[in-house]
């Protein structure tokens, strides 16, 4: 079985290296780059004929682009068999991908990843499917070369519905860091120390283990840009308007989102958000070392 593979990003390249150790595989990025390790193709197009076509993309209209724009691989003569999206889409864009994926005979498995790129580089990610268990079963051991933990999570969307909880969490548990940090270094607590209270106590969060050490150290390039991560904040407002749910607390954590991307800290990771609490309170969470 011969796979493709679109999108060498941040997490993508080492996916699709890992991937590539278990199964025949072609992979082509629109950027150039260094993608030592991996046989790569000059055009997406050169990926027609593949039987499992896996997608690695910023978002729903990039993957639509690939799959029915140009080159559209789904209306090929040699299309592929499975698309397997583990990017971080929207339910929506799942399900109007799945739908005009099966009107082609093609079945879709939406598989989008928890974990940052050192865990892509493990092979440790946990991947959340949404499809039939039916075409999951098959492609499980070569899936467990980029992901430690698969878990079919439901029908296709299901799998975007279970990454976006997990990551709305993500959000507010590093909303809430950023607005409380501050006050404790305001009324003299030393950073350090604190840190080391919430990561060894009740108060840790993945949000806080990973953060902490590196807002100490003043350091916000190691995560995902905000600017590009804003998408999760804009599904969970979808999905909770759409259907009517109340969200206060997610709510307050996507104005302190919004407020550390007007001041321009969108190219940042998520630990920016603590800068607009520190100019507010007018103290920095920095190492006193």
């Amino acid at each position: 079985m011969n796979w493709g593979f679109v999108g060498l990003g941040q997490m993508g390249l080492p996916m699709a290296r890992r991937l590539s150790a278990r199964v025949d595989l072609r992979a082509y990025d629109l950027r150039s780059g260094d993608f030592a390790g991996l046989d790569t193709v000059e055009t997406a197009a050169e990926l027609s004929g593949c039987e499992v076509l896996v997608t690695c993309l910023p978002d729903g209209r990039a993957v639509r682009n690939v799959l029915f724009g140009e080159p559209g691989l789904a209306d090929s003569p040699e299309r592929p068999g499975v698309v397997i999206d583990t990017s971080t889409t929207t339910h929506a864009a799942a399900l109007d991908i799945g739908a005009r994926l099966a009107e082609r005979g093609i079945a879709f498995l939406d598989a989008p990843v928890s974990g940052m790129q050192a865990r892509a580089e493990e092979g440790t990610l946990t991947m959340m499917v949404g499809g039939a268990a039916e075409q999951l079963a098959p492609l499980r051991d070569p899936l467990g070369a980029m992901a430690s933990r698969i878990l079919h999570v439901g029908p296709v969307g299901a799998g975007q519905l279970a990454k976006l909880t997990n990551q709305l969490l993500f959000d507010i548990n590093m909303a809430a860091l950023a607005e409380i940090l501050p006050i404790s270094a305001k009324l003299g607590l030393d950073p350090g120390q604190v840190a080391e209270i919430v990561n060894s106590g009740t108060g840790r969060s993945y949000a806080s283990e990973f953060f902490l050490p590196n807002i100490l150290q003043g350091v916000f390039d190691q995560g995902y840009p905000m600017q590009a991560a804003y998408k999760d904040l804009i599904a969970g407002a979808a999905v909770t308007n759409e259907n009517g749910f109340p969200a206060p607390v997610l709510a307050a954590a996507t104005a302190t989102y919004q407020q550390a991307l007007a001041e321009g800290f969108g190219g940042e990771d998520k630990g920016a958000m603590i800068k607009v609490f520190e100019r507010l309170v007018g103290a920095a969470f920095r190492s006193r070392e």
